[in-house]
């Protein structure tokens, strides 16, 4: 059984085990690796959102710069003109928590002043270290991903002496950290960065292992959607022509997440939220049955 966490905050709560919890992925870029441009518009954007509560997002993952790999950073200041209109109006319309995709401070500050209500920050607040400040400013939950470099170079060799080990101590350290800057432990959740900084192996070991970081004793965060070492292992099996149809990606997707969430996941964050919604209908009944 994973344990229960219930995270309460500015309005929002979030009871962590008993079901799991999907993170809706808004991404509000051109460029992102798998839906860059198709929610570049405001409206677009927004009734995108809409759609992912209605499918059973619990929260709304909203991004304005893209992580994948090799891709470069983008200027605060176009992040802020993507995601605060988007943020400002879906706020208004949704109930569920929206949370701000962001390695920069000054756009967490500016998405939390405009409705956004959770950091998820791939740089586990490494990248800019006012962010700390921010979060425990505003008393939100963060986030904190395990990355190896940045997403310029992050998949260039990744190499780990022990990968899980190496991963659990990273935690360790930065908890430890964001405790010292003003951050709750309570609003921290942790989150093992599949594919950043990752080899093809790195991620199946992290999802076959994914209890261990329970170990740490906070919620965790998985996020496989779309991800390389999937459309590889699709490929390798059934050749290119399935491997470019992002129908099949998402498919691919939900045995990782039904495995994830078996070992420990609280949370999910994916693209295709409504066939997520009915995997973990299903694990959820499988791991709660007595």
């Amino acid at each position: 059984m994973r344990k229960t966490y219930r995270l309460k905050w500015n309005g929002h709560t979030l009871e962590l085990g008993p079901q799991t919890c999907i993170m809706g992925i808004l991404n509000v870029t051109p460029d992102s690796f798998s839906d860059g441009g198709k929610f570049f518009t405001t409206d677009a954007a927004v009734a995108h959102g809409e759609k992912l509560v209605q499918e059973g997002a619990g929260i709304i993952d909203i991004g304005g710069e893209s992580t994948r790999p090799f891709s470069a950073p983008v200027p605060l200041e176009e992040q802020i003109q993507r995601v605060i209109p988007v943020i400002k109006e879906l706020s208004k319309r949704i109930s569920v928590p929206i949370s701000i995709d962001t390695t920069d401070a000054s756009v967490a500050e500016a998405a939390l002043g405009e409705g956004a209500s959770i950091i998820n920050d791939i740089g586990a607040m490494r990248l800019d270290h006012r962010m700390a400040d921010v979060a425990a400013k505003y008393g939100v939950p963060v986030i904190l991903m395990h990355m190896k470099g940045t997403p310029e170079n992050m998949q260039i060799a990744p190499f780990y002496g022990n990968l899980l080990t190496e991963i659990k101590d990273f935690f360790l350290n930065m908890v430890t950290s964001a405790e010292a800057r003003g951050i709750k432990r309570s609003n921290i959740i942790i989150d093992p960065g599949i594919g950043f900084g990752k080899t093809f192996d790195h991620n199946l070991q992290i999802v076959k292992h994914l209890d261990t970081f329970g170990e740490i004793d906070l919620p965790v965060l998985l996020g496989p959607s779309r991800k390389a070492f999937i459309k590889n292992i699709l490929k390798d099996h059934f050749g290119d022509e399935l491997f470019l149809k992002h129908s099949m990606i998402d498919a691919g997707t939900q045995p990782v997440i039904a495995v994830s969430v078996l070992n420990g996941a609280h949370i999910v964050r994916v693209h295709d939220v409504a066939a997520t919604s009915v995997t973990i209908k299903i694990v959820d009944e499988i791991i709660n049955c007595r």
